[in-house]
């Protein structure tokens, strides 16, 4: 997941001594972090009301359990957080399907990618798993109820699908079908350049499912490689809506978000920008598959990486044909009203001449330079993974995983 525009202020942690004002105020910062998703907690305030009576009938040398210790114990993020992500339905362990672990996928900042296999199904997903701790602590709420709600909101060939989201006593379970040959940063890693038939392919998939997106009044805000999976034929399924939000037409954000190296300088300086910025990270995008690196190299905060962007004249190499040259300029264009954005536009363009924008038809044929890779690595193994970290529904709910 992409780089955020500010250090949130993290949420209370258990309630730790202090007394009654104590109390008071570690309610007081649960409410600071709701609020921001337009959550009340006015029960909370009653409920000290109520403790304060009683303690006024104890004698001084009686004490009443502290407020904290019912939430805290039996859940590490207090138990009423749960009520507001309706997006994931609190399941008992019985109640799961019989998942089990196959392997580690990935770890990211937000938490951990597992493949698992689903039993009753017969199916392999990939399973991210979520800390609520880390979710309240860098105050994502908002951000991971998006996350989920768009994708149950979209289905098209070119987006990796959700197939189920539920949540535990520690952490958010979101389920995806399970792609296994992996991202295309890693294709490209290994592949360094590719030919321009591969990249016309990429492209025009791509171009496909962003204006999806845009149609549905969604914008992605963090299209890059390492978000971008291939199925075991080769085709793209973009994947990663922890940035997205949806942003109706003439509508704007100010969020610095995403990822440095693939964000529009709009985007960079604080905005206002629209959907226009997708199609400047598919610019980069194109641009380092063509080339084999990116135009910009990687700087260390978006001030600097603006002042950068901003020099950089994003000159297309001799060796690159005149219609992909052309393309990279017109989607690398620092003004966004001018950018190439439109179907029509890339229907009609010269590095897509001979092209059908047809989902169907891209997918008809497996491309090779995946296919190969794939055939490659096929006796690689997988790595195995620690479970000491994860709670105690999902160990309850999946089986023991294999040795590794």
């Amino acid at each position: 997941m992409g780089a955020a525009g500010s250090e949130p202020e993290p949420p209370p942690g258990p309630l730790k001594g202090g007394g009654f004002a104590a109390e008071v105020s570690w309610v007081r910062s649960w409410k600071r972090v709701l609020a921001g998703i337009g959550v009340t907690v006015s029960g909370l305030e009653r409920s000290l009301a109520t403790r304060r009576r009683l303690q006024q009938q104890r004698g001084p040398g009686e004490k009443l359990p502290r407020l904290g210790e019912k939430l805290v114990t039996g859940w590490p993020v207090p138990q009423f957080v749960s009520l507001f992500l309706p997006e994931f339905p609190v399941r008992p362990p019985l109640g799961q399907p019989q998942l089990k672990i196959l392997g580690f996928v990935a770890k990211g900042s937000f938490g951990t990618v597992l493949k698992v296999l689903d039993c009753g199904r017969e199916k392999v997903f990939a399973v991210k798993v979520v800390p609520k701790v880390e979710v309240l602590r860098r105050d994502t709420l908002k951000q991971c109820k998006e996350e989920v709600s768009i994708q149950r909101q979209v289905s098209h060939p070119f987006v990796h699908c959700l197939g189920d989201s539920w949540q535990g006593q520690r952490h958010l379970f979101i389920m995806c079908t399970y792609c296994s040959t992996g991202d295309l940063h890693t294709l490209w890693d290994s592949s360094g350049r590719f030919a321009e038939a591969t990249i016309r392919l990429f492209a025009a998939e791509l171009v496909l499912v962003l204006g999806y997106l845009h149609d549905l009044g969604i914008v992605h805000r963090d299209v890059k490689m390492e978000n971008i999976l291939l199925d075991e034929r080769g085709h793209l399924k973009l994947t990663d809506f922890g940035l997205s939000r949806h942003l109706r037409r003439g509508e704007r954000a100010y969020t610095i978000c995403g990822t440095l190296q693939y964000m529009a300088p709009e985007v960079l300086s604080g905005g206002p920008y629209s959907h226009s910025a997708d199609w400047w990270s598919l610019g980069i995008l194109l641009f380092t598959l063509a080339t084999g690196k990116f135009p910009v190299p990687p700087e260390r905060d978006h001030l600097a990486m603006l002042a950068s962007v901003n020099r950089c004249s994003y000159e297309s190499p001799g060796s690159l044909s005149q219609g992909l040259s052309l393309l990279l300029s017109e989607l690398l264009c620092q003004n966004p009203l001018r950018r190439l954005r439109y179907l029509h536009h890339f229907k009609s363009h010269l590095f897509f001449r001979g092209v059908t924008f047809d989902a169907e038809l891209l997918q008809k044929h497996p491309v090779d330079v995946v296919v190969a890779a794939r055939q490659a690595e096929a006796a690689a193994q997988e790595s195995s993974v620690a479970f000491a970290d994860f709670d105690c529904d999902l160990l309850a709910s999946l089986s023991r995983p294999r040795p590794g």
